[in-house]
């Protein structure tokens, strides 16, 4: 017997009598589901035993759903021990995982199940499946492609583990008012999460400062005194689809021992004293990046990326170990057969010295020996070519932070120049691009974390195909001449699990029935046999219908968080990203500003041939980035004005989308019909939301840029709106611009001036707009070529707004955009890592 809502709100007692409370962990069938959740609410519970409203609903069903998640993790766990294949540990500053509950239940194939169950129980699964917070552990898109890498090991029953640190407020959940974004503390721990699982028996010692101590014979070094912290394990269950096996997500948190506590100090009054390194431990895992422009905040970055390697080699070594136990004595040579570690761009980089560290004092390894299991036990994965994000460490915080390292690392650059002194003559002029310690600047010397990678790492990957020949010809191509063999590329991926399966059901749907099976979920090639169909006139109507029931779910979500209302008729313009100049989230504002002086210009009958727009843009600034706060406050004041325009609401909205992450992506991903991934070309490594719009049968507007490249040439370049300078035409036209020889677009100026005329408000976007004027200096000169691509950039706006008018065209143009999208899946990625860089092997569970 089901219960209406009014019975839902009844007390847990009055739920028992209705369905028992039994625990039934691997349960699969509604009524045996229904009792699990009964259950975990009364015998697991976290609330008063007074309602059993959505929260509580929420947090009982997780507990049940995990009971299963934990079952197949063990199984996994025994089964890898049991068959010690090689396995692969990925370490990230970053996951971006999204809500975990409507993932987990579609990945073990029962959400109809939960879906029957919470019916009985008063409850629709979507309600409670709302209540779910998004794990604060990422930012952007380097943490949501180590999330969709995650789902797609356990999917290929990969042997393999995340690393991560278990941030308490993440980096900052975003507000908007009329003085802009402001930041404050994310709250997904103010509670409890329940899929974690606390390991109190996995805990190691992470030091910091100190000093290293030379044995009397001088033959062995030790790292003592400091403070030392301890990192405790908590695992998050990661299932694969359709399979037994689920790996783990183990995140690191920071405490002080008990010991640590000063209690004499602490009754004497002195009670910040006495728990000083408690307090400290608190501030490792505090905040995801937290500002570095004092030394203190530079100290604290530094301490969170060693604290994550530390741990998790710690770990690392530790299962090697164990795995090893009643075998006879374990060789270290033995050790890069069956470990694989990959750094998820430079902020892992300590796992080098830290693994050399480890092998040299604690095992007692010899130099070479311990040089030959680490080079080829790491690989490396670069995201960036922004000079800023190359991070570049000051050698004197390194010395007073982590001695012992900035000893193997100076050993490390020293051996490496003679290698090249000695081998590789002709290179000797290109040493100190290539020499890990720079000290070029005598006032500030600096460690070089891309270099280090490079040089003591087997592989080095890029994430684009033109990114990758970026890194070869420019960024590393002194490297490519000492070791060619060392560079390889590896287009990003998603997972079309979360980002077509669960997010856009009716689309999904639809695929299926088309292809005759559901076999493109794991085989995303699959998807090309919706090309023999894409001008099926049936296929049309229903693909039109599932965008229109997104486009209406996007716009309720927009009313319900911004109070502006949307027409799901107009044309859905979106733009979702993380706030920055390269990524020109300017360009986007500045053509909808010159769009409205446009609209504003016409008569009423002009006004009726354009075709009716909804610009949409979301994504945090960093909270010390100027430049994109401003951005996000110009989007805002030109929103307010332009959507309180009477003559013009029919015709243009532009809305900012406040706390961009993966739930609200999963609502404006699938009600999308034109996105913009518009950086300027050669500085956008890949992109994954690109991918994630395609995948929707989303059309792009974007430059050759990142993993653009290769999504035009998949989907067809009919299907593309393309525009924009080329990569290797940046460096020229920069030059032009340094000389004088830039000439700007009538409508770049007119847009520009309409800003300055006030026509938004009084905020002084003056230092925004004197980015893009005269032609050099610092914040001048427009670096990122806004002025330059403006006019193809607004050419191709058009050519959107003729192909949006005819409908047919558009649908089929869509249709071949998700037909095309097989080679984004993240399962072929991560083949392609596995199988020709980390040589791990499916391990699947019986």
């Amino acid at each position: 017997m089901a219960l209406t809502e009014k019975d839902s709100e009844s007390t847990l007692g009055c739920l028992s009598k209705d369905f028992p409370a039994v625990a039934h962990p691997c349960a699969e069938q509604p009524s045996e589901i229904t009792s699990n959740i009964v259950y975990h609410a009364q015998y697991s519970p976290h609330f008063s035993p007074l309602k059993f409203d959505p929260e509580q609903a929420f947090y009982a069903t997780a507990l049940s759903v995990r009971d299963n998640l934990i079952q197949r993790w063990n199984d996994t766990y025994l089964h890898f021990h049991k068959h010690d294949p090689k396995q692969t540990y990925y370490l990230s500053m970053e996951y971006l995982q999204g809500r975990a509950l409507t993932n987990a239940i579609g990945n073990l194939d029962i959400q109809g199940a939960y879906a029957d169950a919470l019916k009985k129980l008063g409850h629709e699964i979507e309600e409670i499946a709302e209540k779910e917070k998004d794990a604060a552990l990422g930012n952007g898109g380097l943490g949501r492609l180590a999330s969709c890498f995650l789902d797609s090991m356990a999917t290929l029953n990969l042997p393999a583990w995340g690393y991560g640190l278990r941030y308490r407020y993440g980096l900052f959940k975003q507000k908007i008012s009329k003085e802009g974004q402001e930041e404050v503390a994310e709250d997904w721990l103010e509670k409890f999460s329940p899929w974690e699982v606390v390991r109190h028996d996995v805990i190691f010692p992470i030091r910091f400062f100190g000093h290293v101590e030379i044995s009397s014979t001088g033959s062995s070094r030790k790292w003592v005194g400091g403070e030392v912290l301890q990192a405790l394990a908590y695992d998050i269950p990661i299932p694969g689809y359709k399979t037994k096996n689920a790996i783990s997500l183990r995140l690191w948190d920071a405490k002080a021992r008990a010991e640590d506590f000063n209690l004499f100090q602490f009754n004497d009054g002195q009670y910040e004293s006495a728990a000083l390194l408690h307090s400290k431990a608190q501030q490792i895992c505090a905040v995801l990046y937290p500002g570095d422009t004092t030394e203190n905040g530079k100290i604290l970055r530094l301490k969170q990326q060693f604290f994550l390697c530390s741990a998790s080699l710690q770990d690392i070594i530790a299962r090697f170990k164990k795995r090893k136990e009643g075998k006879g004595p374990y060789q270290w040579s033995e050790f890069p057969n069956k470990v694989a570690v990959q750094l998820n761009d430079t902020h892992p980089t300590l796992s080098i010295p830290e693994l050399m560290r480890l092998l040299l004092d604690d095992e007692g390894l010899g130099w070479d020996e311990a040089w030959d299991v680490t080079s080829r036990t790491i690989a490396y994965t670069n995201h960036t070519v922004l000079p800023e994000a190359l991070e570049k460490w000051s050698q004197a915080i390194m010395w007073k932070l982590l001695p012992r390292h900035m000893e193997i690392i100076e050993e490390i650059d020293k051996r490496f120049k003679a290698m090249v002194n000695s081998n590789h003559r002709d290179m000797e002029s290109k040493l100190p691009l290539m020499q890990i310690l720079d000290s070029s600047n005598p006032e500030k010397p600096v460690v070089r974390m891309a270099n280090l990678c490079v040089v003591s790492s087997h592989t080095v990957n890029g994430v684009a195909q033109l990114h990758s020949d970026i890194l070869k010809s420019e960024l590393f191509a002194h490297y490519v001449s000492l070791w060619p063999g060392k560079f390889q590329n590896k287009t990003n991926g998603i997972t079309p699990r979360r980002w077509l399966r669960f997010c856009n059901q009716e689309l999904s749907n639809i695929i299926t029935k088309w292809l005759k099976g559901d076999a493109w979920i794991t085989n995303l090639d699959l998807l090309s046999g919706l090309c023999q169909f894409a001008d099926n006139e049936e296929l049309h109507a229903e693909w039109a219908s599932a965008k229109m029931a997104s486009k209406s779910r996007l716009a309720q979500y927009i009313l319900n968080i911004t109070g502006v209302m949307i027409d799901p008729n107009s044309l859905f313009d979106i733009q979702i990203k993380r706030i920055h100049e390269y990524k020109r989230q300017l360009l986007n504002i500045l053509g909808a500003v010159y769009r409205y002086k446009r609209l504003k210009e016409m008569g009423d009958e002009g006004r009726k041939k354009a075709t009716p727009r909804t610009i949409m843009i979301g994504g945090k600034a960093f909270a010390t980035y100027t430049n994109a706060k401003r951005i996000v406050k110009l989007v805002n004041d030109v929103g307010s004005v332009i959507n309180n325009d009477p003559e013009i609401k029919d015709y243009l909205k532009v809305v900012f989308v406040p706390n961009y992450n993966v739930s609200v992506a999963e609502i404006l991903i699938p009600g999308s019909d034109l996105s913009q991934h518009i950086s300027t070309a050669g500085m956008e490594a890949s992109g994954t939301s690109n991918m994630k719009f395609a995948l929707n049968g989303c059309l792009i507007i974007g430059t050759l840029d990142g993993a653009n490249v290769e999504i035009r040439e998949e989907i067809g370049e009919d299907n593309f709106f393309l525009f924009g300078a080329k990569a290797d035409e940046v460096p020229r036209l920069r030059k032009e611009r340094e000389n004088g020889l830039f000439k700007p677009d009538p409508r770049f100026e007119e847009a520009k001036h309409f800003i300055r005329s006030g026509a938004f408000g009084t905020y002084n976007y003056e230092p925004l707009l004197d980015s893009l004027e005269g032609n050099s200096g610092y914040g001048r000169g427009d670096y990122f070529l806004v002025g330059q691509d403006f006019p193809s950039y607004m050419d191709a706006q058009a050519q959107v707004d003729e192909a949006y008018k005819d409908k047919k065209r558009w649908v089929k143009m869509s249709i071949l955009s998700t037909a095309g999208c097989g080679k984004f899946s993240s399962d072929r990625t991560i083949s392609q890592y596995a199988k020709e860089i980390w040589g791990i092997n499916p391990c699947p569970v019986p």
